[in-house]
């Protein structure tokens, strides 16, 4: 099939990727190339150069409009606009057989333009009100849209999901993490270093237990980062930097015990799927999708909580490494996830046959 992918822009399509977005839709596009799909990323202009780029706009908008300084400004808005718009009409007339929509903009989502084109929408966050009213009117014959988790499906359809809605979780290529049972005996956190994601009180609860945690991935958030993080830097709590695919899968398969603190309704986590691939069971916050996606690999607290989280990391270390391994290869493969986008294009392509089906 010729596909378009049409990604996020607020940061590059590349390794070391900012966050789950960024590698999913690499991912995505790395994944149905190699299947033999003839692929154009339409993403910003710096994106990874493996891929056939069609620029949205030249480079990813956080170097041009930083998100803390010009979130839902209006020159930001129309600078997005202004490429989506564009990028759509160079879809419609791109002889694209689908169109895998990764934007979360408006414009991929009207009516006007997904009868063009067949169009699957993956939506990676929570509902919000610039967008959900686009998406509540979107559903089509020739519009199928996914969520990452049953969590998210009710989130976004509190009254019942549409037809043409489903879950899409997520899937890893398993065999780039390696897995290595027993590891360092210390625990690992990554992600984007930003209030929401909660690295300050995975240090705290593991400085609690008295296991030595290292901190890996973007400081999105520099004034947090000096206020809430450095602080708790030291022996027992360390930053190993912003790392690309390998060197963070090494990182994690020399470890023996993720901690995964989202502190916002987490849509996935990406991480910690990665992780547990490694064989590294989770302790983490009962927030968002944590628990549909971890399973019997963890052991939980409530959100926010240090004194619980801590409590958590002990219950997990008694976890053996082969359950979240098992876990991922069971539900979160990467061939899964893309059998399982194949049959979404078939579906969408085939358009209101298939759904009466």
């Amino acid at each position: 099939m010729r596909i378009a992918i049409l990604a996020h822009v607020r940061q590059r399509i590349a390794q070391p990727f900012a966050g789950g977005m960024e590698a999913h839709c690499w991912a995505l596009a790395a994944g149905l190339q190699d299947r033999g799909h003839d692929v154009v990323l339409f993403a910003s202009g710096d994106s990874d150069p493996r891929f056939v780029i069609d620029p949205v706009i030249a480079e990813h908008y956080e170097r041009t409009f930083p998100w803390a300084e010009h979130r839902g400004s209006a020159p930001l808005i129309a600078h997005l606009d202004s490429g989506y718009d564009a990028a759509c009409d160079r879809i419609a007339a791109g002889g694209f057989d689908v169109v895998h929509n990764n934007s979360l903009h408006r414009f991929p989502l009207e009516p006007r333009r997904t009868g063009r084109v067949p169009t699957v929408t993956s939506l990676h966050v929570p509902p919000y009100d610039a967008l959900r009213w686009f998406v509540a009117a979107s559903p089509a014959a020739r519009h199928r849209l996914t969520v990452t988790s049953a969590r998210q499906l009710a989130a976004w359809w509190p009254e019942g999901a549409p037809p043409q809605a489903s879950v899409l979780h997520n899937g890893i290529a398993v065999e780039r993490w390696p897995y290595r049972p027993g590891g360092n005996g210390e625990a690992v956190w990554c992600g984007r270093i930003t209030p929401n994601k909660g690295p300050h009180l995975a240090a705290r609860a593991a400085r609690a237990a008295g296991v030595r945690l290292t901190l890996f991935g973007a400081i999105e958030d520099p004034d947090y980062w000096r206020a809430e993080v450095a602080p708790l830097l030291g022996p027992e709590i360390a930053y190993g930097g912003h790392l690309d695919g390998a060197a963070l899968a090494e990182a994690l398969g020399g470890a023996s015990l993720f901690v995964f603190t989202p502190c916002w309704d987490e849509p996935f986590g990406l991480v910690a799927a990665e992780a547990m691939a490694c064989g590294l069971p989770v302790a983490a916050f009962d927030m968002g999708a944590a628990r549909e996606v971890i399973g019997d690999a963890g052991a939980f607290a409530p959100a926010g909580d240090v004194a619980a989280l801590a409590r958590a990391i002990e219950a997990a270390r008694a976890i053996p490494p082969s359950v979240p391994r098992a876990r991922v290869q069971r539900l979160f493969t990467q061939e899964l996830w893309l059998d399982r986008c194949e049959r979404l294009y078939a579906e969408v392509a085939a358009g209101d046959a298939m759904l009466a089906a």
